[in-house]
């Protein structure tokens, strides 16, 4: 799955079924898709979690799909329609403060407070968080267009790795990319002087990333696999990829570093157990559900789910689990200001819980 190759420098699916308030538009061309068997990962349970009460936030032009923080406090997060959003730390007064013209993902901080931004399928973007200026990073690697940038994180000398969840579809159509089943996605790192260079590749759906709290690894989540790994970037294991936490019972998104070193991984959905019988299955079942309306696709299970592992052994040491009517499919989970807040690719909100709230019950 390893492989290091450097380059020269360089609800979503109804909002595409062609359908909208009643109103019939131009159905939206989707590419085809060409799947293969797979055998999806075996399901492990994990223990109880506690059900806190979800707090709302509204953000402008919905689906906050990750949340950082600020070296000041305030809360950004990037919208459905592009635009890149700052609150207060207590997730009011919320401001557009740019729009990067495409659908913003992952989001992180430079050392200059430069916000990086995962954008699809504009690609590596980074904002001027003082004036609104987008300027684009990266669009290609290794002569593919990166059009499903996931997510980003800076190391302490400047190097910046980013997730590509896919290199065959855009985030409008991140169900091919499941149903495919191909492992098309991958870790790049962008050096200070501009190249690019995968590091590892032959990822199930690349997702989240981020840096342990000694900057020794990364963890790196693959929604499709179901698992998190560590990209070793010092000691014997460098360069090498270890597993951190397998056989998720759900498929994991966005994750990030706790203030104790945790990781905290936003679960944005169960495991489907007939999903995974279809996946083993003849490929031409999965490019006849692709050719369905998005309205007669399955739909992902609405539940609230995080979980925070040991950045060493893997464990879960906190999270929480619950519905909620107006919130569901979490991508993102980020301590701040002794809360936990979610971002939500099925909401037009931010959640948050009181981060004591999500301890594990007592055993």
């Amino acid at each position: 799955m390893r492989s290091e190759r450097v380059f020269a420098r360089t609800p979503l699916a109804e909002r595409n079924s062609g359908e909208t308030s009643g109103v019939k538009v131009p159905a939206r061309s989707k590419p085809p898709v060409d799947p293969v068997r797979w055998q999806a990962p075996a399901v492990d349970a994990l223990p109880e979690v506690p059900a806190p009460v979800i707090n709302l936030v509204p953000v402008p032009g919905g689906e906050p799909e990750d949340v950082r923080v600020g070296s000041d406090g305030q809360l950004w997060t990037g919208a459905h329609d592009g635009g890149i959003v700052r609150l207060r730390p207590d997730g009011s007064a919320a401001e557009v403060v740019a729009n990067t013209g495409g659908r913003p993902l992952g989001l992180g901080f430079r050392a200059d407070g430069r916000l990086l931004v995962c954008d699809s399928p504009k690609g590596l973007l980074s904002v001027d968080t003082a004036t609104g200026d987008v300027t684009t990073l990266v669009t290609q690697v290794g002569g593919g267009i990166l059009q499903f940038c996931s997510n980003v994180v800076e190391t302490a000398d400047g190097t910046v790795y980013f997730t590509e969840s896919t290199s065959a579809f855009t985030v409008a159509d991140y169900v091919g990319a499941i149903l495919e089943a191909r492992g098309r996605g991958a870790l790049h790192r962008l050096d200070p002087d501009g190249t690019v260079t995968t590091v590892v590749d032959g990822l199930y759906f690349a997702n989240g990333v981020t840096l342990t709290a000694d900057g020794s690894a990364l963890v790196i989540a693959e929604t499709q696999g179901r698992r998190l790994s560590k990209y070793w970037l010092t000691g014997p294991q460098a360069g090498q990829l270890t597993p951190l936490a397998v056989n998720l019972p759900a498929m994991p998104d966005n994750l990030s570093t706790g203030a104790d070193g945790r990781i905290w991984c936003a679960m944005v959905t169960p495991a489907n157990p007939v999903a995974d019988r279809l996946a083993a299955g003849p490929p031409m079942l999965r490019k006849m559900v692709w050719r369905l309306p998005p309205r007669l696709q399955p739909k992902p299970a609405s539940v609230v789910w995080a979980v925070a592992f040991d950045p060493d052994s893997g464990e879960p040491v906190a999270g929480l689990r619950t519905t909620h009517p107006d919130f569901s499919m979490v991508t993102a989970a980020v301590e701040a200001h002794g809360r936990l807040w979610l971002g939500s690719i099925g909401a037009g909100y931010l959640g948050w819980v009181d981060l004591e709230q999500t301890r594990l019950p007592r055993r």
